[in-house]
């Protein structure tokens, strides 16, 4: 996903070298609470937009997280490799479907 690569590159500069006006910099100025609170916001608009089936109002709201999300990233000093690690470890993995576990009973 070489777009949230250029993301990436773009908000982590913008957090060292803040430019007036720019949202990225009024969510850093605002801190961790305020970017935490605009990826919840986002996450609940993609779920809203997915249960109308609204493919163009979901493709625009999946794009509203994501750049929360990478905001999110830079601020907690997360690359998009660091994810990719992530999900290639994950890939890697065999039999990884969660099943329901039955209750421990105690003797």
């Amino acid at each position: 996903m070489k777009e949230i690569d250029a993301l990436y590159a773009m908000t982590a500069e913008r957090k060292v070298h803040p430019r007036e006006g720019s949202y990225t910099n009024y969510l850093f100025d605002k801190g961790l609470e305020k970017i935490l609170k605009k990826v919840g916001e986002e996450a609940t608009e993609v779920i809203l937009a997915a249960m109308k089936s609204d493919r163009e109002e979901l493709i625009n709201e999946m794009g509203d997280l994501l750049y929360h999300l990478v905001v999110l990233m830079a601020e907690a000093g997360i690359s998009p490799a660091d994810v990719d690690e992530e999900l290639a470890r994950r890939a890697r993995k065999t039999g990884n479907l969660k099943v329901e576990r039955k209750p421990v009973t105690r003797l």
